[in-house]
């Protein structure tokens, strides 16, 4: 119920009990628009026992400020941003709707650093899965070397399903957010195959990195040998989305190697570059690394 609805009610259960013999104590008035508020939600907002998702509402088309001058034109400018614009406010503070979408926009960007990518899904995919040095969560986030590193074992598993010296080596990693993976992974990698194809190029299985950081990939490129090495990794997580993912590419990777050799396609969402398009533009990107045996700021500048 919007405030406008809210406050005709109470003028009218006002009005009603006024015209009542006696007049009605505060309480009294409290209790009535309480009970024909719950009945107004019960016939309107509530549906089989739940109450509109509040994170399903479009922040661009969200306009709560009364008596605006130019509404349509707030609501253009609004058009081209999420930025949270327009929540107005309840004295000094948020109005209770936009305090509430700011904590479960919070909550869902926590939730994607801090859970995994289900096993279910690497199993799905058939992706070779591996895990950095990084032994949870806690020390992924507070030692950011180790998520760049792999032990003897999972280097081993790394060589033993790999084919050393292939053009393309695919790399997906959870990265600061899982939900990022579970929500683009199955329309991207697609997408990245069929654009290869129509360059006589392909991949072979995945490699899935747990408790990644963006420089594994360099450490995958010394063991694969692989001419051009695309990581597909979750970004940190806004308030925005937190199921954003970048992708990062590198001609021949190594260790240690300037973080100007990498290219990196970023915003990859369905609010920003959808995953299906992404893919086909990462395939182009990887033909062109390897037609030109360069990648970031070397790659650009020969264009």
């Amino acid at each position: 119920m919007d405030e406008k609805n809210l406050k005709t009610l109470i003028e009218s259960v006002l009005a009603e009990m006024a015209g009542k013999e006696g007049q009605a104590t505060p309480a009294e008035v409290v209790a009535n628009v309480q009970n024909q508020v719950t009945q107004e939600m019960s016939n309107s907002d509530i549906e089989e026992g739940f109450i509109p998702d509040i994170t399903e509402v479009d922040i661009r088309k969200q306009f709560l400020i009364p008596n605006a001058k130019d509404e349509e034109g707030y609501l253009r400018m609004k058009s081209f941003t999420p930025a949270r614009l327009g929540l107005w406010r309840s004295g000094p503070r948020y109005k209770t709707q936009s305090m509430l979408r700011f904590r479960a926009d919070h909550a869902a960007a926590q939730d994607a650093v801090f859970s995994d990518v289900p096993e279910e899904l690497v199993e799905e995919m058939g992706f070779t899965s591996v895990v950095t040095k990084c032994t949870d969560k806690d020390e992924y986030v507070t030692r950011p070397d180790l998520g760049r590193q792999f032990d003897e074992e999972n280097q081993a598993i790394i060589k033993n399903n790999t084919t050393r010296g292939a053009k393309v080596q695919i790399i997906v990693g959870d990265g600061l957010s899982s939900a990022a993976v579970g929500a683009n992974i199955k329309e991207i990698l697609p997408s990245i195959k069929q654009g290869l194809k129509m360059f006589d190029l392909d991949f072979d299985t995945p490699i899935f990195v747990k408790y990644c950081r963006v420089g594994a990939m360099d450490e995958i490129g010394e063991l694969t040998d692989a001419d051009c090495v695309c990581m597909l990794i979750g970004e940190r997580p806004g308030l925005v989305t937190a199921e954003s993912m970048s992708a990062y590419l590198a001609y021949k990777p190594t260790v240690g190697m300037p973080e100007a050799r990498r290219t990196v396609i970023s915003n990859i969402h369905k609010g920003g570059t959808p995953a299906v398009e992404a893919g086909a533009y990462i395939a182009e990107i990887i033909k062109n690394i390897i037609d030109k045996k360069k990648s970031g700021i070397d790659l650009k500048e020969s264009e």
